[in-house]
């Protein structure tokens, strides 16, 4: 059985905590060959996730890019806040959004990037986990929340008037990534809570392993939001970042060290994210630290005949009582993940997810299920969707329902096991899966997007 995981001193002792970390964690080294792409989320990502790894490398004098997925015109109550009432028409929302692109400007300068360094790609704020799951080939594209769009709404996007679309977004990825070659790619970790953090992980593989061909580059998935982490707020500059407890163990985990002055220049940079900065001043300066942290979950190799690879518990999930937004109704429904197992099984994949109570009234188990091979276009192949809720299941691909797809799906109280020929997968060679638990339209649980690699003819 492969266990998979979940889940003020002096100068002296401030230096002796710096040799500690460095023996006991890989340290990251950028080289005079190197080509440094950070894919940012949102504006203030790549300040908090990799601030000092941009300012090493403009210091090295290696080439650098950072690209944004989004805007970032979807928060607003940091608009909030930073206008001092609401903001909420299409069009000043896209205003809200064109602030936060001149912000991110702002955080490069403090940074020692130029702006020709700087892309934004243009795509939904919290709408691009949406597009990966359910907006490709002839569905349609996916309709902003806020700015009411469907397709890149801002002239001074890589690319204007892109559909909001699995398709679209993949080919800005893969077109990056051909243009600048990097060696090094630094981009949000699967197991991050916020939506656009996993979707920008998740569409950066596929992209990756489209380009087998022609680049290898290391990956570094650096992660920001996961609930009681960083456990200590505000500016810590004489406490290391630590991996969060749920991925202490199951993530291989490295870091970069920063000096004293790319400490103060990476709080400079959060500053100038002023719509964030005053609205979470305090969440963002717990980042302000003397080391960042990179690390991804190992790929799950499936083997015809060999054992189940089991994950124990969830993705760091909040537990019915912890989630502070969840009301009293929604933490009585709570239903949290506990096991999921995954194994090959005569040309099936077989997954089995366990939960915490039975799924009652309004309460849905949703488990996604992506396969990839290189000789076929990912857009054209099945994204296959279980909906498990108290009394029936459904299973589509994408939002249609499949009704003959030999997909077999079993139940115990606490339980549930779905058999898919990998024939109704497109006989894939790596699969991407995760998992959730909702109540209503409330998010529950979850567990990382994790890959899976069959091994051999299965």
């Amino acid at each position: 059985m492969l266990l998979l995981g979940v889940g003020s001193l002096g100068l002296q002792g401030c230096q002796r905590r710096a040799v500690v970390a460095q023996t006991t964690r890989p340290q990251i080294i950028l080289t005079a060959q190197d080509r440094i792409l950070v894919l940012a989320p949102h504006p203030d990502d790549e300040v908090l996730g990799c601030g000092g790894i941009i300012q090493q490398a403009v210091a090295q004098g290696v080439p650098v890019r950072v690209v944004f997925l989004t805007y970032g015109d979807n928060n607003q109550w940091s608009f909030l806040v930073y206008r001092k009432h609401p903001v909420l028409m299409p069009k000043a929302t896209q205003r809200m959004g064109l602030v936060r692109h001149d912000e991110a400007l702002a955080a490069a300068r403090a940074l020692g990037l130029s702006p020709d360094q700087v892309t934004f790609l243009g795509y939904p704020d919290f709408g691009t986990l949406p597009i990966w799951t359910t907006h490709w080939g002839e569905a349609p594209a996916f309709r902003s929340m806020l700015t009411h769009v469907t397709a890149v709404p801002y002239a001074n996007a890589r690319r204007p008037d892109a559909a909001y679309k699995g398709e679209e977004v993949l080919r800005d990825l893969t077109e990056v990534l051909r243009e600048f070659h990097p060696t090094k790619v630094f981009v949000s970790h699967p197991g991050d809570h916020m939506p656009d953090h996993a979707a920008l992980y998740v569409f950066t593989r596929i992209a990756l392993w489209d380009l087998a061909a022609e680049m290898h580059p290391e990956v570094y998935p650096y992660l920001i939001h996961l609930r009681h982490w960083p456990r200590a707020r505000g500016v810590r500059l004489t406490d290391d970042l630590t991996p969060p407890g749920p991925f202490a163990q199951t993530v291989a985990w490295q870091e970069y060290r920063l000096s004293p002055h790319a400490v103060e220049q990476k709080r400079v940079a959060i500053q100038a994210h002023k719509t964030q900065y005053g609205y979470s001043a305090e969440y963002l300066l717990s980042f302000v630290r003397p080391n960042e942290l990179f690390g991804d979950f190992p790929v799950i190799t499936l083997q015809a005949s060999a054992p189940p690879a089991v994950e124990i518990a969830s993705a760091g999930g909040p537990g019915p009582d912890s989630h502070e937004e969840l009301t009293g109704e929604e933490q009585a429904r709570f239903v949290g993940l506990e096991e999921r197992r995954v194994w090959l099984e005569h040309g099936t994949l077989v997954l089995s997810i366990t939960y915490s109570r039975p799924l009652a009234e309004a309460t849905e188990l949703s488990v996604f299920v992506f396969g990839w091979r290189p000789d076929r276009a990912f857009g054209q192949m099945p994204k296959l969707h279980l909906k498990a809720g108290a009394a029936s299941d459904t299973v589509l691909d994408q939002d249609q329902v499949l009704a003959h797809s030999g997909i077999q799906v079993t139940r115990k109280p606490r339980q549930v096991t779905v058999r898919i020929p990998l024939d109704a997968l497109g006989n894939p060679r790596r699969i991407l899966t995760s998992a959730r638990t909702y109540f209503g339209e409330v998010p529950l649980d979850w567990v990382s997007w994790r890959v899976l690699e069959l091994a051999g003819e299965v």
